[in-house]
């Protein structure tokens, strides 16, 4: 029940983010900054359908697992405390994207058409920069939750990372869209790695050689966020306390 709602909302939520963005290129004559009406309604069903597997909105577990003391169980499993939790992430996402991503992108193809590349090398590349996108919201994520070994409660940041991942992401809007220091601001992050870069690959608005570049620097940001999440970790390891040991 909870899958089937997710992909109404998911459903809904498209045709009024379509209906916004093909007002917007109407409006521009037809092509606003390289979208076209049929690559707007690709972006569009490609990012509901990635909405769920990224985990755009954040999650809370291991922070709460901090606070009430179990994160002790998982540091002595025989196992990495990180790999442990990203292998629940890709089971996880798997699940969504077939379960609540697809679905979206069948309706939506249906009722306004996508935009699909013509290159075969758009989708495996695509699908590899899909993986790398999901990665690095697990690290990012987790380094939000992660700050739970020295703060009462993480919700305040979750909202925060939320907001901002989701602006500078190029989920609300195409990050081309932005005015110059904004879209200077959003490439100095790791956030439009992990939602624009996917969709632009798997939609071939940019070709393949065009798209390699982009996934160097998804490996970039993830070897960042890889090298931050196991310092912060182990810094949070040093200061854990829990009753009873």
């Amino acid at each position: 029940m909870a899958t089937a709602a997710g992909v109404f909302t998911n459903t809904i939520f498209g045709f009024i983010r379509a209906s916004i963005m093909f007002a917007a290129i109407g409006s521009a004559g037809g092509d606003l900054n390289g979208y076209t009406v049929a690559q707007a309604a690709t972006y569009v069903w490609l990012g509901q359908a990635l909405l769920a597997p990224i985990e755009a909105f954040g999650t809370r577990e291991v922070s709460q697992r901090v606070h009430q003391g179990d994160v002790a169980i998982d540091l002595l499993r025989p196992t990495s405390f990180l790999g442990l939790y990203y292998a629940q992430k890709l089971g996880r996402s798997t699940f969504l994207l077939l379960g609540r991503g697809v679905p979206p992108v069948a309706i939506g193809a249906l009722v306004t058409g996508l935009a699909l590349p013509s290159d075969p090398l758009s989708y495996l590349l695509g699908a590899f920069a899909l993986l790398l996108a999901i990665t690095l919201a697990f690290l990012a994520d987790m380094l939000v939750n992660l700050a739970a070994f020295w703060v009462l409660e993480t919700r305040g940041l979750t909202v925060v990372y939320t907001a901002v991942m989701n602006l500078l992401s190029g989920f609300l809007i195409p990050i081309v869209w932005f005015p110059d220091w904004l879209l200077g601001i959003a490439r100095a992050t790791p956030f439009p790695s992990m939602l624009q870069t996917p969709i632009d690959t798997l939609s071939g608005r940019i070709p393949p050689a065009e798209a390699l570049p982009l996934v160097g620097v998804q490996l970039g940001w993830i070897a960042v966020l890889a090298a931050a999440a196991m310092l912060v970790l182990r810094a949070g390891v040093r200061s854990v306390e829990v009753q009873g040991g």
